[in-house]
This record gives structure tokens, sequence and C-alpha cells, in this order.
């Protein structure tokens, strides 16, 4: 799929960040889906640094567009839902600096998904400016260490790619358990 893209990239190069762009901002509405893969993509046809810097736009408009989506389609039914999620709660009631400086450490944070953190600021009291503000500046160091850690994978040879998809498998497999067994 990754060499599909960047054949697509390459084929339409003079539209390469735009389209770059608009599969970042794809996948932050849908939330879902990790942003390393289009973070590899970009390493990959634009080089580490230009990689980077498109990976961040990317993120910022998709993060931006997917927390108007949200706003506007699920800010009322979707409060009751999160509220199941103490450690999220607080987000969605905090407003102002308060919630500035707690998207910032969400987002810094590595293991807590990007879609879950703009959805519960789109569902709660967070202001757009607070929000795209906070989040933008949150993503800096996540997105330098994420793209760090893509591009030292891109080199690393089959055997090592297999060990680690395969420690992946069996780390998803734990935390899979662990949830289903609470």
């Amino acid at each position: 799929m990754q060499e599909q893209l960047i054949e697509y990239l390459r084929e339409y190069e003079g539209y390469a960040v735009l389209i770059s762009i608009l599969f970042s901002t794809i996948i932050a509405v849908l939330g879902i889906l990790p942003s390393y893969f289009i973070t590899g993509v970009n390493i990959a046809f634009f080089g580490f640094w230009q990689g980077m810097f498109v990976s961040m736009a990317g993120e910022v408009v998709g993060a931006t567009a997917a927390f108007y989506i949200y706003r506007k389609g699920f800010q009322k039914p979707s409060v009751i839902l999160i509220e199941k999620y103490p450690r999220v709660k607080k987000l969605i009631y905090s407003e102002g600096w308060e919630a500035f400086w707690l998207i910032i450490m969400l987002r810094i944070v590595p293991f807590i998904p990007s879609g879950f953190i703009t959805f519960a600021s789109a569902v709660g009291k967070v202001s757009f400016a607070v929000f795209v503000t906070a989040s933008t500046l949150g993503k800096i160091p996540a997105l330098f260490i994420e793209t760090l850690t893509v591009y030292q994978v891109m080199k690393i040879n089959w055997l090592w790619e297999i060990i680690i998809e395969l420690l992946v498998i069996v780390l998803i497999y734990n935390l899979w358990k662990k949830w289903k067994n609470r």
C-alpha cells in the first residue's frame, strides 16, 4: 500500500504535498488509523526533514478538520459515552489554559490515540482556538519522535522487521486480553 501511494505521489508530483495532506486529513477524521503510515510515505518520498514538515502540516490540518466535524456531528450524544473514561472526562470539562496544557500533555504521550484526544476535545468545552494551538504545539515533539522512529524502522533489514512486527502483535494481543478481562 505504501509503495502504491508513493507511486501515486510520483505520478502527481506537483500536487504531492496536497495529496499527502489530504490523506493525513482522512486518517485524522477516521480517527482509527495510525498516522505513522503516511509519515513513512512522506519520509520515503520527500526525505526526512521535508517529510516531517509535510506530515506536520497534514496532522494539523487533519486534527483541525476532525475537531470541526466531530464538534458539529457528535458533541451532544458523545458526552454520555466518554463519561465512562475518567482520564478523558477531565478534558471534556476543561476550558482555557487548563484545556490548553492538558491537550499539549496528551499529544506528547505517544500511547494515547490522536483521534481520541481530538474527539474528547471536540465533544467537550474546549474552544476551537485553544484546541488548534495546543494540538499543534503538542504534535511537534510527538511527530518528531514518530518521524525519527519510522525513519529508523525503514532502515532496518527484513529480519528485524519481522521480529518487531511479531513483538507488536504480541503486545496488541496482550493489551486486548487485558481490556477484554476488565
